[in-house]
C-alpha cells in the first residue's frame, strides 16, 4: 500500500512538472477556467436578480451546490484525469505498458494526467462554497461534517468516472462515450437543486447514477434540510460505487486483449 502510495504521489509529480513546462499553455487554462466560472456564477446572480428562490433554493444554497460540484471536479482533474484515456489506451495497445508493471492499473491511468484548469476550479469552488457557507447561516460545527461529506463526493465522482470510462473494455472505439454522457448529465443538471425535476429523473440521479451525492445531498444535510442520520448514507454509497469500479476495472481487463482489442 505505501509502495503503491509513493508511485501515485510520483506519477502525480510529474505531471504538475510536465504541464508547468509550458507557462503559456498553463496560464492560458487557468484564465479559460477563471471566465468560464465566473459566467457561471454571473448566470446564477441574474436569475436571482429576478427570483428569490429556485425549488425552494435561495442564492447560497445555489453557491453551495455549484461549488461542491466544481472543487469536487477539480479534485478529480488534479488526482484522476488520466482515466479519460482508457478507451484510446485499450485500442492502441497503450494499456500493455500499464499492465505488465508492479503497480495498479487503473491507478497508473488515473495519474497520468491532469486538467490544466484545476488549478482555477480549485479557487473558484473553495470560494463558491465559503461564501454560500456563510450565507447559508450554517454552523462552523458543521465544518467536519462537509469534510466527510466533500471525502465522499470525491469518491463517489472518482469511482462514476472510472466505472463509465471502463465500459470501453466492451466496446470498439476509443471515444468514452458513455462517461462524456454522465459528465454531460452532471455538468447540466445537477447544477440545479433536484427538486425542479420530475419523482423519476430525481430517483435516476440519486440512487441508479449517485450524482446527487456529489452535491445535491450534501448540501441539504449541510443546511438542514435532511435530517442528520442521512450523513451514514454517503459513506455507504461511496464504499458500494467503489466495489462497482473494482469489478468493472478488473472484468475489463480481464477482456482486455492487446491492441485493437
Amino acid at each position: 500500500m505505501r509502495h503503491t502510495a509513493s508511485v501515485y504521489a510520483r506519477l502525480i509529480a510529474a505531471q504538475f512538472r510536465s504541464i508547468t513546462e509550458y507557462p503559456a499553455d498553463f496560464w492560458t487554462m487557468i484564465s479559460v477556467a477563471l471566465v468560464q466560472q465566473a459566467a457561471q456564477l454571473a448566470f446564477i446572480a441574474v436569475i436571482f436578480a429576478q427570483i428569490t428562490t429556485l425549488g425552494g433554493w435561495g442564492f447560497p444554497e445555489m453557491l453551495l451546490l455549484i461549488g461542491f460540484m466544481v472543487l469536487t471536479d477539480s479534485v478529480t482533474e488534479v488526482g484522476w484525469d488520466g482515466m479519460w484515456r482508457v478507451g484510446r489506451m485499450i485500442v492502441d495497445g497503450g494499456l500493455d505498458y500499464a499492465v505488465v508493471r508492479p503497480v495498479p492499473v487503473m491507478m497508473q491511468i488515473g495519474a497520468s494526467a491532469i486538467g490544466m484548469q484545476s488549478a482555477a476550479n480549485l479557487t473558484t469552488g473553495a470560494a463558491m462554497i465559503a461564501i454560500g457557507w456563510g450565507g447559508a447561516g450554517i454552523a462552523l460545527s458543521m465544518i467536519p461534517a462537509a469534510l466527510l461529506l466533500f471525502l465522499c463526493a470525491v469518491v463517489v465522482q472518482l469511482t462514476i468516472i472510472t466505472t463509465m470510462n471502463c465500459a470501453n473494455f466492451w466496446l470498439k472505439g476509443p471515444s468514452p462515450i458513455f462517461a462524456w454522457l454522465t459528465a454531460q448529465t452532471q455538468e447540466t443538471a445537477t447544477r440545479f437543486p433536484l427538486t425542479i425535476y420530475p419523482r423519476a429523473v430525481r430517483a435516476l440521479l440519486t440512487w441508479a447514477v449517485p450524482l446527487a451525492f456529489v452535491n445535491y445531498i450534501p448540501v441539504r444535510i449541510l443546511t438542514g434540510d435532511l435530517p442528520a442520520w442521512w450523513l451514514a448514507i454517503p459513506p455507504g454509497v461511496a464504499l458500494v460505487l467503489f466495489a462497482v469500479a473494482a469489478l468493472v476495472a478488473k472484468a475489463g481487463l480481464r477482456r482486455y486483449e492487446s491492441s485493437g482489442h
